[in-house]
């Protein structure tokens, strides 16, 4: 509730300004639980226990761990909330330092949690107040064990800092996806399928419209399913094979167009849940052989598909073999008069100017 009040009424504003508080609780409230919980009589040193919870990876899993390790690497890059933050920098060398400084603040938080679980594994859980005739390793412990590290290895003072900083980082990622949905349902499917003509005032009541429904759908979501980690793991899975290659061809390959993208969009998703997915119970229907990453391949293969039908496209219409009436998605030569094409790169003052060319005359 608190998340959907603040962003209704501020949008990017009050997202910006509350996401600077929530990570700056975040940073401090875990790097200040790691060392009263290192110090706490009931656990061993993690150097000696170095062995026990550093873990392994079998041969066989190798290529699982890669296929992961690309997408959550990859598809970290095209997600929404990131771009909202670089399109608003003030500059192209502004939004360039946000992304490096982003990426060491990434490995920064990433330290403590590796830590708390270093901690949980070299702990004598029977010396704390934890309730012994809970297993501990069990799966619906393993996914509470930050707050019960806080809980029962801290003072309550920390432990009231640490859990605030987990509350910090719901709100920080909850915020910027209510606002990054609801603001793309206004703009991109409200606005240009279905009321070309709507002002600024209709798109804003709309997106604070979509901002309530996202909220309340989000909310119940989170009720309901069993692991948040899932589902966030799940949606960089969905923009690595169809996003992800999409924004590639869109930043270095000119040729591309709407036909491939959408040919990509589709066979990329088809190609994603013809190959399983555990968590939501989808039986896989193809195998591509052990040792090759499949959501990897799904992501070459919605590449090519972009590159091949974005091509065979243009070449169908610039060459004359098709007529301009069937370019239903006007974007190669049945270009409607207020769209402007754009050179493969331009400047604002050449975009200003080429505006002024096409500009009517007021009279």
């Amino acid at each position: 509730a608190v998340v959907i009040v603040y962003t209704l009424f501020g949008g990017l504003y009050s997202v910006a300004y509350t996401d600077v508080v929530q990570l700056g609780f975040i940073f401090i409230g875990l790097w200040i639980s790691v060392p009263f919980a290192l110090k706490n009589e009931s656990v061993d040193s993690i150097i000696t226990t170095w062995p026990e919870w550093r873990g392994h990876i079998d041969k066989s899993q190798i290529v699982e761990w890669m296929d992961g390790m690309f997408l959550l690497i990859f598809g970290g890059i095209p997600w929404q909330v990131y771009f909202q933050r670089v399109l608003s920098a003030k500059s192209a060398k502004n939004a360039m330092y946000l992304s490096f400084c982003a990426a060491i603040g990434c490995i920064l938080l990433a330290i403590p949690p590796v830590l708390i679980g270093a901690i949980a594994k070299s702990t004598n859980w029977t010396m704390t107040n934890y309730d012994i005739n809970k297993d501990i390793t069990s799966p619906e412990a393993t996914k509470l064990i930050l707050p019960l590290v806080l809980l029962h290895l801290c003072p309550k003072f920390v432990a009231f800092m640490g859990l605030g900083a987990v509350s910090a980082a719901v709100m920080s990622s909850a915020d910027s996806s209510v606002l990054s949905a609801s603001s793309m349902f206004a703009r991109n499917v409200w606005k240009l399928v279905f009321r070309n003509q709507a002002s600024e005032r209709e798109v804003l009541l709309v997106m604070r419209i979509g901002i309530f429904l996202v909220g309340a759908a989000a909310a119940g979501i989170g009720i309901l399913v069993s692991s948040i980690y899932v589902l966030w793991y799940l949606c960089s899975d969905l923009v690595y094979v169809i996003l992800f290659p999409q924004l590639l061809c869109v930043v270095y390959v000119p040729h591309t167009n709407t036909y491939g993208s959408l040919s990509a969009y589709i066979i990329g998703f088809v190609f994603r849940i013809l190959i399983g997915e555990p968590s939501l119970s989808i039986p896989a229907l193809i195998r591509f052989g052990p040792y090759i990453p499949p959501k990897t391949l799904c992501m070459i293969i919605s590449l090519a598909t972009t590159l091949i039908i974005s091509l065979i496209a243009k070449i169908l219409f610039e060459k004359r073999i098709l007529p301009p009436q069937l370019d239903i998605l006007h974007c190669l030569v049945n270009i409607p008069n207020e769209v402007l094409p754009l050179k493969e790169s331009v400047t604002t003052d050449e975009l200003q100017q080429q505006y002024r060319l096409v500009k009517p005359k007021s009279t």
